[in-house]
């Protein structure tokens, strides 16, 4: 049993080892060990064979243990399918990076983590030096970070449907906080924030809580000044369970609002610029200078979205939200004379 033992701690270091790009050489192994050459070999044979075993289970499995003529030693080559390749990482930590949602220390926290774990020891500074430079020069948001904690408190309560109380502090307010009784649907990343997507409630005739909107509201998790769970429980049917992958398809810059459905027309050479946005979109019609474009929204914040894209975006309806945005631009041209 103690040379079992022996010969299982043994392999798993090697197999460790070759994890993390370091070169075998068996008779270094050997020296280390305390074994000949030819125990390494059938170590090295059993860790081949574990890795044909795992491409037969999984077909994204491509490590093989290959010999190294030029340094005289066993390397593994390919990448563990459930594990980020090198480009994958470099991409994660560029949208991090863009993201801005960390404290800069916290930032460097993650990505460190990040290539430490997942990239193989040969490659792991050139792929730290690929995002040095952003690093460097990242620039934390003007808000106070995040509660770590506060953030998973939501998730659980999310998960579990307890209802919650809080206090939050509206940005367009200058005298506090707010006190909010929410059923907490889910959360959500948008626009450098995290947001939490609740409908608010409020006791009814009977004494029971009850929506006091069709739709949710969303708050931004650094706002939320104090939560406190109540003991309560809200039920949420699952054909009418709160979705935040359709959510995000519909709502812009998280204003939440009525749902609606508006169409307006694109003028250019392409329409991808409302597609990619508008996740909902649908070209309804095409003509050789403008697209006829329908799309489903939540709230207000699309009025943002097509004030930002200028003369190549005409509203056609609702009529009231052409109606209003007619009056923006209004304003806007009253600015300039």
């Amino acid at each position: 049993m103690k040379n079992k033992h022996s010969k299982n701690s043994r392999t798993l270091s090697i197999y460790i080892r070759l994890c993390a790009g370091k070169l075998i050489n068996k008779a270094e192994e050997a020296n280390r060990f305390g074994v000949d050459e030819r125990s390494i070999q059938r170590d090295i044979d059993d860790i081949r064979a574990f890795l044909e075993d795992q491409k037969t289970e999984r077909s994204t499995e491509s490590r093989e243990i290959i010999y190294d003529r030029v340094h005289k030693g066993f390397t593994m080559t390919g990448a563990d399918g459930s594990a980020m390749t090198n480009s994958e990482i470099l991409a994660v930590s560029k949208i991090l990076l863009e993201s801005r949602a960390f404290s800069k220390k916290e930032m460097d926290s993650l990505l460190s983590k990040l290539v430490e774990g997942c990239v193989p020891l040969r490659n792991m500074k050139l792929v730290s030096d690929l995002i040095a430079n952003e690093k460097y020069h990242y620039v934390e948001l003007t808000h106070p970070s995040y509660d770590r904690d506060s953030l998973w408190n939501l998730g659980v309560a999310i998960r579990n449907h307890n209802l919650l109380e809080i206090s939050y502090h509206k940005g367009d307010t200058a005298d506090g906080c707010v006190k909010r009784m929410i059923e907490p649907v889910g959360i959500v990343f948008s626009e450098y924030y995290f947001y939490l997507n609740a409908f608010l409630v409020e006791k009814d005739a009977k004494g029971k809580y009850a929506h006091k909107y069709s739709y949710p509201a969303v708050f931004r998790v650094d706002r939320i000044v104090k939560l406190r769970e109540t003991n309560e429980k809200f039920k949420m049917p699952y054909n009418g369970r709160f979705e935040e992958g359709e959510f995000r398809k519909r709502v812009q810059f998280m204003y939440s609002g009525e749902l609606m459905r508006v169409k307006f027309r694109f003028y250019g050479g392409s329409a991808e610029a409302a597609l990619d946005r508008l996740p909902t979109a649908n070209i309804v019609s095409k003509q050789p200078d403008w697209y006829e474009i329908e799309a489903e929204v939540f709230g207000k914040g699309i009025i943002m979205w097509l004030l930002s894209q200028g003369e190549r975006v005409e509203v056609l309806s609702p009529n009231w939200l052409r109606e209003e945005m007619k009056g923006k631009l209004e304003k806007m041209v009253e600015r300039y004379q």
